[in-house]
């Protein structure tokens, strides 16, 4: 079997999802070198981190981080594009991998009962075919050991791209879109909300006050970038 992978990567080598240089044999996704130059947060070890403070006033939450920075036009934001409009979601496992481990060492993140994604609605879940942070959230799933559970939270009403609306136009447009079944499952637990990118957290937000009525439920956040 690897013999035939062999053969293949000879004629159809993979590549690197941010420069797009043939990968080498213990490569995967990113190779060593784009991966040493990625934007590395380091806000899982950190408490009141720029995640957490851009939540303050807004929805109370435990904890939060991002894996990395987003910068325009920057490495993050080429392997996010790969991710959601390539179908390469081996990304989502490679950042998922990463913070999973970061996410444990720091112990920041801890009794957390169930790993719940920001949803798409079923018209774009159709259109792309999967939930760009499916596969993150499954990789935190087993870094963290925390059951991964998309059935909790849906979106009821779809809405146009986020990415060039401003912070008043973005928070008006998820406003009441998000529904949580099952609430009685949520009560008394902790648990960890994910995305992919985090900008103004207008999405977020909105998903969180879903959640806001389950008795004692605690969240934490987890993203795969940050845009500082």
């Amino acid at each position: 079997m690897n013999f035939l992978k062999d053969v293949f990567n000879i004629f159809f080598p993979e590549v690197c999802l941010c420069c797009y240089e043939a990968l080498s044999y213990n490569e995967s996704t990113v190779c060593l070198t784009c991966r040493h130059d990625l934007p590395l947060t380091h806000f899982s070890f950190e408490k009141n981190n720029l995640v957490e403070k851009s939540f303050y006033g807004r929805v109370q939450i435990i904890a939060a981080t991002a894996l990395f920075y987003f910068f325009k036009k920057g490495k993050i934001q080429q392997l996010i594009h790969e991710l959601k409009y390539n179908k390469q979601q081996q990304v989502g496992n490679f950042i998922g991998n990463w913070l999973g481990e970061e996410m444990t060492e720091s112990n920041r993140f801890k009794n957390i009962d169930y790993i719940i994604p920001v949803p798409l609605h079923r018209k774009k879940l159709k259109i792309r075919g999967y939930n760009q942070v499916a596969h993150f959230g499954k990789s935190l799933e087993k870094k963290l050991q925390i059951p991964y559970n998309e059935t909790f939270l849906i979106k009821i009403s779809s809405t146009k791209t986020q990415t060039k609306k401003l912070r008043l136009d973005r928070w008006k447009n998820v406003q009441e879109l998000f529904v949580v079944q099952n609430k009685s499952h949520l009560e008394n637990k902790h648990i960890l909300l994910i995305d992919d990118i985090i900008t103004t957290g207008a999405t977020l937000e909105a998903c969180c006050k879903a959640f806001e009525n389950i008795k004692n439920l605690k969240i934490s956040i987890a993203c795969m970038a940050y845009t500082k």
